[in-house]
């Protein structure tokens, strides 16, 4: 039976451990140009000791850009504010992974010069985005109905995935991750409520996960099979896209994702939310479908990391909420140190309050 506190081979590199860092969306880039910035280094480090430490979702273009003050990873100022965040999680000792985000119909025009967002079909979405006003305050705001990408754009949609890959590798990244998950554009893609499509991308699983598989390919022919991994939410409700299939488009592209025998595959499991667990039936059908490295995250503790590990169903775990209030988390769970809770009201936006000012714990000699 393997352990939290053991190695694991992921792809290219060596994980020192198999707790890692979930991506989390803080909303502290720096403005104007939605830049990584000191705070960020120093945030990321202080973390570092976890096996892959996965950034917050980085936009891949201002095209992809949804909520305010999230960084990108396209434009030269990006990468240099990136290249100090890697240097000091390297200088640590730690590996880490630029999360790639096309946010899609998740998004608001105000961000765009009043251009409508973009995804798979012109459904409206019915849900809200994280905006800032101009005393820095974050407020919801609802969501437009976006356009749907014409055929002959998806082309360029790829290459701006290629691209931001290469500024990741280019900016000190280990490796990426392609977030098709929580409702975002690929998401979109892949799941049949949100895309009514008639072209190649539409209708057939087959050809609601085109997408998602021509970026991962013009990934992996970039920068190696060994550096990318992809996150998928199967089941549940993320971004008003529920898993009317009980997660069937997510066991075909995890098929199709093992033949392309990538770094690992990170599932978003929906008990985080509230939802209910995914169901040992799903589990044993995804691991039968992927036989690569499984990542799983959601509503884990030490007992269920164990327990989930020790069945075979995942062979790492990310954890998000406990590692923003305990920088030292795989410490902590090694000696059974007591967690710190979050102070939800500092999760989003500010500065190093609620963000780099949790202690790590005491640990005797």
């Amino acid at each position: 039976m393997p352990s939290l506190f053991e190695p694991l081979d992921l792809g290219a590199v060596r994980t020192a451990n198999r707790v890692f860092m979930a991506p989390l969306t803080r909303m502290r880039a720096s403005q104007p140009g939605n830049l990584p910035n000191d705070l960020m280094r120093v945030y990321y480090a202080q973390r570092a000791g976890a096996g892959l430490v996965i950034s917050e979702g980085t936009q891949i273009s201002a095209e992809g850009m949804g909520y305010s003050d999230t960084p990108g990873i396209h434009s030269p100022e990006q990468l240099a504010g990136w290249k100090r965040v890697t240097d000091a999680v390297h200088a640590e000792g730690g590996l880490i992974a630029a999360q790639l985000w096309h946010t899609g119909r998740v998004n608001h025009e105000s961000l765009h010069d009043g251009g409508l967002p973009v995804s798979a079909s012109a459904i409206e979405f019915r849900g809200r985005t994280s905006l800032k006003d101009a005393e820095g305050r974050i407020f919801r705001a609802d969501c437009p109905t976006p356009r749907a990408l014409e055929t002959e754009e998806l082309p360029r949609v790829v290459e701006d995935y290629r691209r931001a890959a290469r500024n990741a590798i280019d900016a000190g990244f280990d490796l990426v991750e392609v977030h098709a998950a929580h409702g975002y554009l690929l998401h979109q893609f892949l799941a049949e409520p949100s895309n009514q499509r008639t072209d190649g991308y539409g209708g057939s699983v087959e050809n609601r996960a085109r997408l998602l598989l021509e970026v991962i390919d013009a990934i992996v022919d970039e920068i190696g099979n060994g550096r990318v991994g992809v996150r998928v939410s199967p089941q549940g409700s993320f971004n008003g896209l529920d898993a009317a299939d009980g997660g069937a488009s997510v066991l075909y592209a995890a098929g199709e994702l093992a033949s392309r025998d990538l770094a690992f595959l990170h599932l978003s499991e929906p008990d985080w939310t509230g939802a209910p667990p995914l169901d040992e039936v799903f589990r044993k059908e995804l691991r039968a479908a992927y036989d690569g490295v499984i990542v799983g995250a959601g509503g884990y503790d030490l007992a269920k990391a164990e327990q989930m590990l020790g069945a075979g169903y995942v062979d790492a775990v990310a954890f998000g909420r406990a590692f923003i209030a305990n920088p030292d988390l795989p410490v902590r769970l090694a000696e059974g140190i007591e967690l710190s809770e979050v102070v939800q009201e500092t999760v989003y936006g500010g500065g190093a309050e609620g963000y780099t000012d949790y202690p790590a714990a005491q640990v005797q000699a």
